[in-house]
């Protein structure tokens, strides 16, 4: 990325995109427009891969999204100041996590609330004790009880329906996202969908 300008730009999302996290182990970007485009206040969209994220207590194995249009205010920037984002934008992509991960992010207190909802829905007990994953299956433990679950899309949102039993549990959901698709494999929950990001 020649171009001084995308370098400035690039260097300014990174910025404020690691803000938004706790961590983040690996983050690339890309830049989709030109020069000309972002003078007048438009990126025609950015390319993102992360690794090993944390946001909000909540551990990501791997994120791939794919923006749409950003206005982007170039004056702050040029005037090294942070970054501004002041519309509204979209956001498509994949967010994966692994076992392990999602076993500590619900063990967290910013997430225990909804570990135990899912406990009490599922096997009708609390607190949850672990989550892990096995092949196809999300197992939820607690007290000694498993309950194997399978996650499905619901009106947008990820619901966990038991393998061999009635139970589901359909998580809450936010209205500026859309899951579209969930699978589990080679040890990772994987969801597809999209997102309304505001800055």
């Amino acid at each position: 990325m020649a171009d001084p300008i995308l370098q400035l730009l690039s260097s300014g999302l990174q910025f404020w995109i690691r803000q938004q996290c706790q961590s983040v182990e690996q983050l690339e970007l890309q830049l989709h427009g030109s020069s000309l485009g972002l003078l007048r206040g438009r990126l025609e969209g950015v390319s993102l891969l992360a690794r090993q994220a944390i946001f909000s207590d909540l551990e990501l194995e791997r994120v791939e999204l794919r923006s749409g249009a950003i206005a982007v205010q170039m004056g702050t920037l040029l005037k090294q100041q942070t970054l501004q984002l002041e519309q509204p934008f979209s956001v498509s992509g994949r967010v994966s996590f692994s076992g392990p991960g999602l076993n500590r992010s619900l063990a967290t207190s910013h997430w225990r609330g909804l570990a135990d909802q899912i406990s009490e829905a599922l096997l009708g007990i609390t607190p949850l004790q672990q989550v892990r994953i096995e092949a196809d299956q999300l197992i939820f433990s607690a007290a000694g009880l498993d309950c194997s679950t399978r996650p499905e899309v619901e009106d947008g949102c990820l619901a966990l329906r038991a393998a061999t039993a009635e139970q589901r549990y359909v998580l809450p959901g936010d209205p500026n996202i859309s899951i579209e698709q969930a699978s589990l494999g080679a040890g990772l929950l994987e969801l597809s969908g999209s997102a309304k990001v505001t800055p």
